[in-house]
């Protein structure tokens, strides 16, 4: 944990810090997650059928509005529970202490959730093809719900990876380019290749946590 990633500047509201933090925590999360939600936006595009091409640009872009607003949700929700934390690691000098083994071990379980059978009902769902091949409606509620469902499932599917982020340092830039590989390389794999790929990114998840033990032990 960065505390001051989490508290307020010299003379800056809890509010200013609170905007700060999710407007750049949205610029990262359109760039990390615009590779995996492309493929997303393009099958959502296809099954729109019965509109002229300008339209079913227009439902594109509102669909891709709608699954980023939920990542801003996740940052608006994300803000207080990491200035808290912040603000009782600063107070209580044991569980400072205590931050480096507890973020590692949640590096450690995040990847251990690559090889369950959750991980790859998330993967799934993530991939289906919108409406199951029937054609979707072509209209702009229509386009921003199905846009937020998108966002909620794909925020069940990398939740684990995104949880190893904020334990690793949210604003460290190997750790949120490594995060985006990951979630896009898990996204566009091949199916008979996606197994594989995904127990990948656990192993090298579950490396990295056991790493960051090691180091909070001195060893």
């Amino acid at each position: 944990m960065m505390p001051g990633m989490w508290m307020p500047m010299c003379g800056q509201t809890w509010l200013a810090a609170a905007g700060s933090f999710v407007g750049v925590w949205s610029v990262m999360m359109v760039a990390m997650m615009l590779p995996a939600c492309v493929p997303m936006l393009w099958r959502y595009r296809a099954a729109v059928r019965g509109a002229g091409e300008a339209r079913r640009a227009l439902l594109t872009l509102l669909a891709g509005a709608g699954y980023f607003f939920v990542w801003l949700l996740v940052g608006v929700a994300v803000f207080p529970l990491g200035a808290a934390l912040a603000a009782l690691e600063m107070q209580a000098p044991a569980l400072a202490r205590a931050v480096p083994f507890a973020a590692a071990w949640v590096v450690v379980i995040a990847g251990a959730l690559q090889f369950t059978a959750w991980k790859a009902q998330r993967l799934a769902c993530c991939r289906a093809v919108p409406g199951c091949g029937r054609a979707l409606p072509a209209d702009a509620g229509s386009a921003l719900r199905h846009g937020v469902r998108l966002g909620l499932r794909c925020g069940s599917c990398c939740g684990n990876l995104m949880l190893a982020l904020l334990a690793v340092g949210v604003m460290d830039l190997w750790a949120m380019m490594a995060v985006t590989v990951a979630i896009a390389a898990e996204r566009v794999a091949p199916v008979r290749g996606r197994g594989v790929m995904v127990r990948a990114i656990g192993v090298a998840a579950v490396g990295v946590g056991v790493a960051m033990l090691a180091q909070a032990m001195g060893v």
